[in-house]
Order: structure tokens, then C-alpha cells, then sequence
């Protein structure tokens, strides 16, 4: 019908529909545009049983209300949209696991990539799930190159984003102590997860190279109440801490609150506070919080690449991308 009336070939009416397919960009709006007056929609299901893609990409998070995830999957859905794909988020368990009948319901998508932003979500188990698709994974290797255990163990093909953290932590602990801070604490995040455990065992390789010891151990679990009840037990029966390092900007903006409202103390002239992500929120005036960024559109980027080339190349060894940290200065140190 659309072919008919645009006078081209079915093969470039179900071209007009695929943004990433090659066509003279006057014949694709020409054909859309005639499409839109029939009020015709190609058949997504038909199409991916002729060309073995659904142009769905799954997506699983173990939150979605957070700060951080709530941004990453605004800013991934978006940058799907824009090449074509439709996203499906799945929510992890609370413990960061799936059980099998959502891992069994997501088979039944077809799925050309997922996206697990939770790594108790092993790549071996959703091997046993997915057909095609080869999941990219988020992983937070150490210097030497050496991939986290549930990586380094695991027999299934997969990809992965590598975030170097290094950079950004070894800065804002240069940046700390030239302003005069000695007595560190690391205020965790969420023990049960690789960002954390990479995170705080990279920060304590940074303090001893520079002599400053080991840190104080806060508790938390990356959650704005926990930082902010976990800091006022610190500091109300007696600390000798003068910085902090929180494992992301939300437990950093409860350890600034802690301090400011209930404690009665200083930031940064008191104590000096430095948070993980670089989330919107940091830049409020309220915190204008210093902190090691990870490049949320670098990051997004990075991941539609590597989706792209597994869909031109199905068969291809296991790939990876890198991306640094960088510190972001504002108000909390100094």
C-alpha cells in the first residue's frame, strides 16, 4: 500500500523505518510522510522474523528511583530511541538477583542486546536465558588489568564497559590533603557490589601510597538516610575525621546534611566531603558538591557502540570499552 503510493519497493518502505538503514534522506521523509496519511506501522514481529532483529535492547537495573540509575536510564532510553530501539527494564530482586521465571519471561523477547547494570546477575546464568544476545556488563577493573571475580570466573560470552576509577579518587585525594585533610573515612556504599568494593579498596591503595593510613569505615548502602544517620554516630561521640569520601553524591549529600544541620559543623572548613557519580544534584547550591566524575554521555556512548558492533558482528571475541574518571571541583573541599 505505502510502496504502491510512494512508488518505491517494499524493501525501501521497511528501509524509511529503520534509521540506521541507507536511504536519500528526501525519499525517507517522502515515504514517512505518506506512510503517516495511511496511517501505516510497519509489523515489528513480521520484521523480526525476517530479519532476525527485534530492536529491543533489555535493560536490568537493581533500582530505578535512585538519583544515578533514574538519569543513566533516561539518558540510555533516549540515546536507544534515537538508533531505533525500544528498551524493556527489568528490576533486579533486592538482593541484585533475578529469579527464573523473569529471566525466563525476558527470553521470550528475543532480545539483540541487554544491558545489566547488576552484576549478581552473572553472565553464566543469563546465558542459559537469552538466544543471541550477548550481554555488556559494567565492571570496575583494577590497574593491573585483572577483571572483578564474577567476570574473571565466568565461562559465557559477554562485553563490558571498563570504568577506571583511579583518576578521579587519586585527584580528589591530592586535592583533600593539599587543603590541609588528614584523618579520612570512606563512607560505603552498597557492600553486596563490585562499585563499592572496587571503590573502597582503590581509595585505600591512594591513602597509603601518599602515607595517610587507612580510613575510617563508614556504613552505608549508597542511600541519602543511612549516610546521614551513619555520620551523626560517627562524629557525635568523638572523631579525629577531616574528609570525607563517599561511594556516591547521595550518600555524600546525607554526610553534608549530618554535618551542617545535626552536628553543627563546617563543610568544607570542618570537615571535607567528596562524593562519586557527579550526579544533576551535585551542582545545587545547597551542596555544590566536589566530586570524582564518571561521564554519564560518555558512558551511554559507550554502550550504544558496543551493541552496534555485536550486531555487525555476532560471532566476534568478547569486546570492551574504556572510560576514566575526572574530578569535578566545586565548594566542599576548599
Amino acid at each position: 500500500m505505502v510502496a504502491e503510493a510512494a512508488n518505491v519497493s517494499r524493501a525501501a518502505v521497511s528501509r524509511a523505518f529503520n534509521p540506521n538503514a541507507s536511504l536519500k534522506p528526501e525519499k525517507r521523509q517522502r515515504i514517512l510522510k505518506i506512510a503517516q496519511e495511511l496511517n501505516y506501522t510497519p509489523d515489528m514481529a513480521a520484521r523480526a522474523l525476517v530479519t532476525r532483529r527485534s530492536h529491543l535492547v533489555g535493560v536490568i537495573v537493581p533500582a530505578v528511583c535512585s538519583p544515578w540509575e533514574s538519569q543513566e536510564i533516561d539518558a540510555l532510553t533516549t540515546a536507544l530511541q534515537d538508533k531505533g530501539f525500544a528498551t524493556l527494564l527489568f528490576k533486579t530482586r533486592a538482593d541484585r538477583a533475578m529469579d527464573a521465571r523473569l529471566l525466563t519471561y525476558m527470553k521470550g523477547f528475543n532480545l539483540d542486546s541487554i544491558v545489566a547494570f547488576a552484576e549478581n546477575v552473572k553472565p553464566d546464568t543469563l546465558a542459559r536465558y537469552l538466544d543471541r544476545a550477548v550481554p555488556i556488563y559494567l565492571s570496575y577493573p583494577r590497574e593491573d588489568g585483572e577483571l572483578p571475580p564474577p567476570f574473571r570466573e565466568s565461562k559465557a560470552h559477554f562485553d563490558r564497559v571498563e570504568v577506571l576509577q583511579r583518576d578521579g579518587i587519586e585527584k580528589a585525594v591530592a586535592l583533600v590533603q593539599g587543603y590541609g585533610g588528614k584523618r579520612f573515612a570512606y563512607l560505603a556504599g552498597d557492600t553486596n557490589t563490585l562499585a563499592n568494593a572496587e571503590r573502597s579498596q582503590t581509595f585505600v591503595e591512594i591513602l597509603q601510597s601518599r602515607g595517610l593510613g587507612g580510613p575510617v569505615i563508614i556504613p552505608g548502602d549508597f542511600t541519602y538516610e543511612t549516610a546521614f544517620a551513619a555520620t551523626i554516630d560517627l562524629f557525635r561521640y568523638g572523631s579525629d575525621v577531616d574528609a570525607i569520601f563517599a561511594a556516591n553524591d547521595v550518600s555524600a549529600f546525607g554526610a553534608i546534611d549530618a554535618l551542617r544541620h545535626e552536628l553543627g559543623l563546617r563543610v568544607p572548613e570542618d570537615v571535607k566531603v567528596v562524593g562519586f557519580d557527579d550526579i544533576d544534584q551535585s551542582a545545587w547550591r545547597s551542596y555544590n558538591l566536589t566530586t570524582v566524575k564518571v561521564d554519564l554521555s560518555e558512558r551511554v556512548a559507550t554502550i550504544i557502540r558496543l551493541i552496534l558492533r555485536r550486531l555487525d558482528d555476532p560471532a566476534a571475541p568478547a569486546m570492551s570499552e574504556t572510560i576514566r574518571t575526572r574530578l569535578v571541583v566545586r565548594g566542599t573541599v576548599g
